[in-house]
């Protein structure tokens, strides 16, 4: 049976129509996820569904005795209680059987047994334990714990957390309630990697049907079980996954097109045979025949685009080709890193070797130390203890996480126009035409900076950051506030660059695109390995699971992961990294007081090469697979998936080049 039916369900906002004629059904245990650009009214859909805002015209059908929860991105009104009481609010109809069965138990021990009384108390005693008994309270805990909340959190009050935290808190509350649906907006926004998949674990687990609204991919393909996809107010519904959606959507594209090019040459041939035989009179009556059948023909057209802009059109950019730096662009040597007037210590012994043209993802819980790593990377905050050394014409781009460079220096009321002149030091209209490139046309230019949507702000960033000319780029969670086609623009632009890059992220698509190494933060010290997000994946399960070790599997120091060789030249003290931010490996006899090591190579160059020929192997068959998978038509339906396709087969070709050139610096 349906939990939930909505039924031609239709929305206006300020005078215009958001939402028309919006159906589905919702049954227990299925995932629908919700697509659209920003705009299109996801997060007011949602809110329909919960009975928070009306709903103009249509109808919504809720089965008898479910129960709605919903998490959104609004803060927590109260402030002052505490956090275990918040997450413990959303769950009304057990704290009320609790009163009531306090209030009965006060009576009975006033010496009150009538029957009427046992009876009630033994209908709420049999309600809370359909909602999980007295262990009801532990479920909030649980669900506190695996959003990254500690035992000590639970007693602080609300008004000490950030406002990230108190989104994970609104989650945790919605998660505790048990509801019979769940309404999701936007529930990674926040999360670390780890509580992401635990977040993806507990929700293909749950008893209940869920809706969800999120930007990211891999969380939706992970699990989603529909799709409802909403267009300029129209919806159409999907059952399958995420991934199986995006296809049937290309090919829904390809068909309509042929659809739409078939009838228009059918149209043409019949205005031309109109025209040239409406006069004749053998032909007069099949001339007028073919009028009144082409005034019968329904056109085939295209769903209207949503209001992006005035053409409907998507971000789309790239980064010019950056300037030649040095080989290696930093080089970390026992570097410790504190932050906060107390120096909380984040890293000590921390190595990092970036080279150019590396593509790294740096990944770890929230907290680790990532953002102010980076941030010393880029110059912003002073190392504790270490060494840091940045090669030869190196240009750093940096993006923080919540676009704060914007405006510095400027005006408080400065408009969008007026920040990026501030920025690139462009003329007006140079600076029009960059803004134009990424949404901010005409008067949208002019809109204050200060009342900018967060979306904005990172377009914004992200127009600054491609004019700046960087060779390397530094990103803090560069995907935020994106919708999907954006992420998707921004993905293939950062795998078609050619600098160097250093990404902190947790869109895991992102990193599995555009990531070549994986750089972790582990017990206060940096962990490199080789491969992307899918390689590091892969190892931390083995890891986990207790698997075997090798060069493979074990993580080999950040230091000393340069490109060219991909691994530590010699694991054992047979070559170290030189300190000094040159290019190179210092001769193992330095080291060893000029101690000649017998000819032929050692074990560990033997192990390297061995692994360097694995690497080979996967690439070529990653290759394979590529290829074969392009073969689909879907794959080339647009000019978008067509630019997609063909920066996937460049990044894959590059990659088994990059494997072949290690292999051969390993073997010379």
């Amino acid at each position: 049976m349906a939990l939930l039916i909505a039924s031609d369900m239709h929305k206006d906002m300020a005078g215009q129509s958001l939402l028309r004629g919006v159906s589905f059904k919702l049954e227990r245990r299925e995932r629908m996820t919700v697509a659209g650009r920003n705009g299109t009214g996801k997060t007011t859909l949602l809110r329909m569904l919960a009975g928070e805002t009306s709903i103009d015209r249509g109808e919504l059908s809720v089965a008898k005795g479910v129960r709605i929860a919903l998490h959104d991105q609004r803060p927590p009104r109260e402030r002052g209680m505490a956090l275990r009481d918040y997450v413990l609010s959303g769950c009304v109809e057990e704290l009320q059987i609790e009163a009531e069965l306090a209030e009965l138990e006060a009576r009975m021990t006033a010496g009150d047994s009538e029957d009427a009384l046992l009876s009630r108390y033994a209908r709420a005693q049999g309600r809370l334990e359909a909602r999980g008994g007295y262990l009801w309270r532990d479920r909030a805990t649980v669900m506190a714990r695996g959003l990254g909340f500690g035992d000590d959190d639970l007693d602080r009050p609300l008004d000490t957390f950030s406002g990230g935290q108190l989104t994970r808190a609104s989650l945790a509350r919605a998660l505790a309630t048990g509801a019979d649906v769940l309404l999701l907006d936007e529930p990674t926004n926040h999360l670390d990697i780890e509580s992401l998949e635990w977040l993806e674990q507990t929700l293909v687990e749950l008893d209940a049907a869920v809706v969800l609204v999120a930007h990211d991919r891999w969380f939706l393909e992970a699990v989603g079980t529909a799709v409802l996809e909403i267009e300029a107010g129209r919806s159409r519904f999907f059952a399958g996954t995420w991934h199986q959606w995006r296809k049937e959507q290309a090919a829904r594209e390809i068909a309509l097109g042929r659809a739409i090019d078939s009838q228009k040459a059918e149209i043409a041939r019949m205005e031309r045979f109109i025209e040239r035989f409406r006069y004749k009179a053998s032909k007069a009556r099949q001339a007028q025949s073919r009028v009144k059948k082409l005034a019968k023909i329904e056109r085939i057209e295209r769903w209207p685009i949503s209001d992006r802009s005035a053409a409907g059109k998507g971000l789309d950019f790239e980064f010019a080709a950056p300037e030649r730096s040095g080989r290696v662009i930093f080089e970390l040597i026992d570097g410790r890193v504190e932050i906060g007037a107390e120096k909380v210590l984040l890293l000590e012994h921390a190595e990092l070797w970036l080279e150019r043209g590396e593509h790294v993802s740096l990944v770890g819980p929230n907290g680790s130390g990532k953002t102010t790593l980076i941030e010393t990377l880029a110059g912003r905050r002073e190392l504790a203890a270490g060494k840091l050394s940045t090669g030869h014409n190196v240009k750093v781009g940096y993006l923080s996480q919540h676009a704060d460079e914007l405006g510095a220096g400027g005006d408080p009321g400065q408009s969008v126009l007026d920040a990026a002149q501030r920025a690139t030091g462009l003329t007006q209209g140079k600076a029009r035409a960059l803004l134009g490139r990424f949404l901010f046309s005409g008067e949208d230019a002019e809109k204050p900076l200060e009342g900018l949507s967060g979306g904005e702000r990172r377009r914004l960033s992200l127009a600054i950051l491609v004019h700046s000319g960087a060779n390397v780029l530094i990103l803090d969670e560069p995907t935020n506030h994106l919708d999907i086609e954006s992420r998707e623009a921004l993905e293939d632009a950062l795998r078609a660059f050619t600098g160097a890059v250093l990404l902190v992220s947790h869109d895991r698509a992102l990193l599995d695109a555009v990531g070549t190494r994986t750089v972790s933060v582990e017990q206060r010290s940096l962990h490199s390995y080789l491969g992307g997000w899918p390689e590091y994946v892969r190892v931390r399960e083995e890891r986990r699971a207790g698997g075997g070790g090798g060069l493979a599997q074990a993580p080999v120091s950040a230091a000393s992961t340069p490109a060219g060789n991909g691994s530590r030249p010699d694991a054992s003290g047979a070559g170290e990294v030189v300190a000094n931010g040159s290019a190179g490996v210092r001769p193992a006899g330095a080291a060893n007081g000029g101690k000649r090591r017998p000819k032929g190579p050692s074990k560990n160059r033997v192990s390297a090469q061995e692994q360097a020929e694995r690497v080979v192997e996967d690439a070529e068959a990653a290759m394979r697979a590529l290829e074969d998978e392009l073969a689909d038509p879907a794959a080339w339906a647009t000019k978008y998936e067509s630019a997609k396709s063909e920066a996937r087969h460049t990044a894959a070709r590059r990659a088994v080049e990059d494997a072949y050139a290690r292999l051969e610096a390993l073997i010379d």
